[in-house]
């Protein structure tokens, strides 16, 4: 597997960054703010990751996402390894990440990630999406904020 930087001239892969927010309008938002970085196998991209900067010596991990049939492989694990990575050559201080109260895999990942719990942002959820979003049969309503010291 191969993690890069998608080129200036290429689309980004919407189908995987609307897999981890199903926000057209912020996915765009990010990509165009932040790095947008690929896995691929081969020719086939199996991963993304965006870079978001924040705050001075923050930068935010958003929209990680690997295509399904890529899922249980450690593909996720290898980009939060390598977002980390880039973000201390960028000489970033402070990683944070979120997600949903629902995104019970996720949330183990970032911890064994090393990210811990730094609060909840009450009804993230439902006062920035339209329609209603569940995940392993929980309705996600709030945003679980982590962050990892780089």
């Amino acid at each position: 597997m191969n993690i890069r930087l998608l080129h200036k001239d290429e689309q980004p892969p919407l189908d995987l960054l609307l897999l981890a927010d199903p926000s057209l309008k912020l996915v765009n938002d990010y990509v165009v703010r932040g790095e947008c970085y690929v896995a691929t196998l081969q020719q086939d991209i199996v991963g993304v990751y965006v870079l978001l900067p924040t705050r001075p010596e923050t930068v935010e991990l958003v929209n990680i996402a690997v295509a399904e049939m890529y899922h249980n492989q450690g593909i996720g694990k290898e980009l939060i390894k390598h977002a980390i990575e880039m973000a201390k050559k960028q000489d970033y201080k402070t990683m944070e990440i979120g997600t949903g109260n629902s995104s019970i895999g996720q949330l183990a990942l970032y911890q064994k990630c090393g990210f811990r719990i730094a609060g909840i942002d009450r009804d993230f959820f439902t006062r920035h999406y339209e329609e209603e979003i569940y995940e392993n049969g929980i309705q996600c309503r709030d945003m679980i904020r982590l962050f990892i010291d780089l």
